[in-house]
Parts: structure tokens; C-alpha cells; sequence
């Protein structure tokens, strides 16, 4: 063996448990790599889309919906909301039929039977829950009562609100919202003389809505 080859072999010896080392640390760098962390995906709030549902509660001519001339408020509605900037805005549509609710005019009552309503709404969502207002245009038509005529056909009015709604689940929700309707200048007769009055109504009504 020659002076060159025995270098050769003496350098190949030498290398090996180098070259066996890193290889093992580079096997226990890919069997030990550590974990990366997902945070969990927080619960959906989204509240944009179509929706329809349905409402019942009380109707009352005065702020506490047990007094005298309450009438049972029920019905459907439907409307859209869209997420804008972090607030919620939308637009609703209802009818409902008012129970009869008794309302008070010159010389006697009236009885307030349906009521169509549109309404803008605007709200925070406040996770699951949306807090809102609304306010819009109503049409009421009116049932004589005792002696007591009211106009033909509907008159217009103004409501303004405000409610809570939570999601139950990602497509149903129910909510509690309150009312008060004004109807100005309604013309009713009693004993042969006409009157004019304005008149207003509360109603609180809890509500449930499938989302699109």
C-alpha cells in the first residue's frame, strides 16, 4: 500500500462517525418536530342574508301591554339584513292581525284589527345576539265598536322600536321586540257628530326567524 492510499483510508475512517452523527441528529430532528398550534375557529355570527318568520305578543293602548283593551298580536314578517362596517342594517316587511285591540276616540272606541308595516332596521351584534332599532311606515285598519264608526279602508301611520334577537342555531333565531305605532288624525262618528283624534297603540311581540 502506498503512502497516498494509506491517507486515504485513514481519512475515510475518520469521517464516518462524523458523517453517522449527523445523520442521526437530522432522523431525530424529523421525528421530533414540534407541534404547531390551530386556534379554534370562533363560533359563525354572520347575520347577513334573507329571512322569514313568524310573531305573536300583546297590543295595548297604553305602555303596560296587561291593561284594558289589549288585543293579541300575531303574524309574519320577512326581511334582509346585510353586515355594513361592523353594524347590521336591514329592511323587514309584516302584517298582523291586532286582535282588536281597543283604542279610544271621541265619544267611545275603536278596535284596531290588521295592521302591514315596513320597516328599516339598524343594530350591533354583539356576538350570537343582535340589539336594534327600528322605525318605518304602518297601515291600520279599524273595526266599529258600540256605536262608535271609524274611516273605510286603512290609514297611515308611523312606528318606532327597538329589539333584541339570538341565534339558536345557525340558521334559526328568536327575538323580543317592542313597538309604538301612532296613527294621527283618524276620523271616527258617534251620535250623528264626526271627530278627529290621533291615536297610538304599544305591542310587544316575541318572534321566530329561519335565515336563508
Amino acid at each position: 500500500m502506498t503512502m497516498k492510499r494509506f491517507a486515504l483510508a485513514i481519512a475515510t475512517l475518520s469521517a464516518a462517525p462524523l458523517l453517522a452523527t449527523a445523520a442521526g441528529a437530522a432522523d431525530l430532528t424529523s421525528a421530533y418536530e414540534a407541534p404547531t398550534y390551530n386556534e379554534p375557529a370562533a363560533a359563525s355570527s354572520d347575520w347577513n342574508g334573507a329571512y322569514v318568520g313568524v310573531h305573536g305578543g300583546l297590543a295595548s293602548p297604553k305602555f303596560n301591554p296587561f291593561a284594558s283593551g289589549k288585543g293579541v298580536a300575531a303574524g309574519a314578517h320577512a326581511g334582509y339584513n346585510a353586515d355594513v362596517g361592523g353594524a347590521i342594517l336591514g329592511g323587514e316587511v309584516e302584517a298582523s292581525y291586532m286582535g282588536d285591540t281597543e283604542i279610544k276616540v271621541n265619544g267611545g272606541e275603536l278596535k284596531e284589527r290588521h295592521r302591514l308595516a315596513a320597516k328599516v332596521k339598524a343594530g350591533a351584534p354583539l356576538g350570537q345576539t343582535l340589539v336594534y332599532g327600528t322605525a318605518g311606515l304602518a297601515m291600520t285598519n279599524f273595526r266599529d265598536n258600540d256605536g262608535v264608526s271609524g274611516p273605510d279602508g286603512w290609514k297611515p301611520g308611523f312606528l318606532v322600536g327597538a329589539g333584541v334577537e339570538h341565534k339558536l342555531t345557525g340558521n334559526i333565531s328568536a327575538r323580543v321586540e317592542y313597538n309604538y305605532t301612532a296613527t294621527n288624525e283618524v276620523r271616527s262618528f258617534s251620535n250623528g257628530i264626526a271627530s278627529e283624534k290621533d291615536l297610538h297603540d304599544h305591542s310587544v311581540k316575541a318572534g321566530l326567524n329561519y335565515k336563508f
